[in-house]
């Protein structure tokens, strides 16, 4: 480990809270910030990280690369050297010498595929391993050929033609401003702009929420023939969009061209999701715009990941200051609601939709019979990525002296 773990290392010490990792064990035990807790819980449940989002093989994905993402933040934050180990465990064996990323195609030009590069930056920090720095250029590459609308906005895939997804929001324009930002590149108002677009295309005027997607060409079986639109604004494509609008935000210089448009744009949807909570347990639905209606179910993915937003625009102040403590009892009442306890001494979060999208080989079609048809489980990486985020942010409110019960 270097300077960074070493230096969090002695600060845990000093502050007496050294028992918040037991580093190179995986355990997980109640006295832990809640952090910590979680990494460590699924470190259990799943030894191996070519098994995460419960595969059976080694893939390069977005849902891994997120829970990832969010456990090196703990190890960064902690000092944790067993999370920070496990992370390493998946890059050492995707990526070889020469910076190759194993099952990784450019020319799939698929954008969920970027995401996973987050962890490459905070791996290079380090370890200093050039093919850590060179596959980060591989995905780099890929995004200056990546396909776009006629607006410039991104497509979400090569297959999907023509077409921007919220999701794509945080899995392409964050890695890309970052790099751009180490590197001396001048993406900025490029990456601001994307979240300009999709705005655009996607906010409903009767809802004051985003649909899910947009294609340009209104060909789609799901779009609709005059905007483009799909039929519904899905939480967890709220929440990647809001998650996206807080990690641009921190990134981009503040005089970038459009930046003050996404901080309206964020703020304003802020507000809105508000009177979408469910008004007995204060978290979202799975389908945001129909949120007691029959079938509808209560979701930890959007839940967390608005959490996550609230929290972290109060503290860098793109919010307002009144959502710092809409954040914290959102926070609140997302562990309320799907944090389980289990015997073992790890901790589970329920009910996260497993996958949802549009079109496809499944001819996903958007409607709510489709978003509440898809199977929810425990313990999804897209749920806890965001859950983790959520907890480190309330632990810096309260120095990990919170969230131990």
């Amino acid at each position: 480990m270097n300077s960074k773990i070493t230096k969090a290392l002695i600060a845990l010490a000093v502050a007496g809270a050294a028992a918040s990792c037991n580093t190179g064990k995986n355990t997980a035990t109640a006295d832990k910030p809640l952090s910590v807790l979680m990494a460590q819980s699924e470190m259990k449940r799943v030894p191996n990280t070519a098994n995460l989002d419960f595969r059976t093989s080694l893939r390069w994905n977005y849902s891994t690369g997120l829970e990832l993402f969010s456990f090196i933040k703990v190890a960064e934050r902690y000092g944790c050297k067993d999370i920070f180990n496990y992370v390493y465990s998946y890059a050492d064996t995707m990526i070889d010498a020469t910076g190759a990323i194993f099952d990784y195609d450019t020319a799939e030009y698929n954008i969920d595929h970027v995401n996973a590069g987050k962890l490459l930056f905070y791996l290079y920090d380090e370890t200093h391993e050039e093919r850590f720095r060179k596959a980060s250029d591989l995905l780099r590459a890929q995004m200056r050929t990546h396909p776009r609308t006629s607006e410039g906005g991104f497509w979400h895939k090569k297959v999907y033609p023509h077409q921007m997804w919220l999701d794509g929001l945080y899995m392409g324009a964050p890695f890309v401003a970052e790099y751009g930002r180490r590197n001396g590149e001048d993406v900025a108002a490029d990456m601001i702009n994307q979240f300009i677009i999709v705005a655009r295309h996607t906010y409903d005027d009767s809802t004051r929420l985003y649909r899910h997607g947009w294609d340009e060409s209104r060909q789609m079986h799901w779009a609709d023939s005059v905007t483009g639109r799909s039929r519904h604004a899905w939480g967890r494509a709220n929440g990647w969009y809001m998650m996206a609008m807080a990690d641009i935000l921190e990134i981009v210089p503040d005089t970038t061209p459009g930046r003050d448009s996404v901080l309206c744009i964020f703020s304003n949807l802020a507000q809105n999701l508000l009177d979408y909570r469910d008004s007995t347990t204060g978290v979202w639905y799975q389908v945001l715009d129909q949120p007691y209606r029959e079938g509808n179910y209560l979701e930890s993915s959007c839940s967390s990941m608005f959490a996550y937003a609230y929290l972290k625009g109060a503290r860098l102040g793109f919010l307002p200051a009144e959502f710092d403590s809409i954040g914290r009892r959102v926070y609140d009442d997302v562990v309320s609601r799907f944090i389980r306890h289990n015997d073992d001494g790890t901790v589970s979060l329920t009910d996260g939709c497993a996958v949802a999208g549009l079109g496809g080989k499944n001819m996903r079609d958007g409607s709510f019979e489709y978003y509440i048809g898809e199977a929810v489980r425990d313990n999804d990486p897209k749920a806890i990525g965001p859950f983790v985020l959520a907890s480190l942010e309330m632990e810096q409110r309260c120095q990990g002296r919170c969230n131990r019960k």
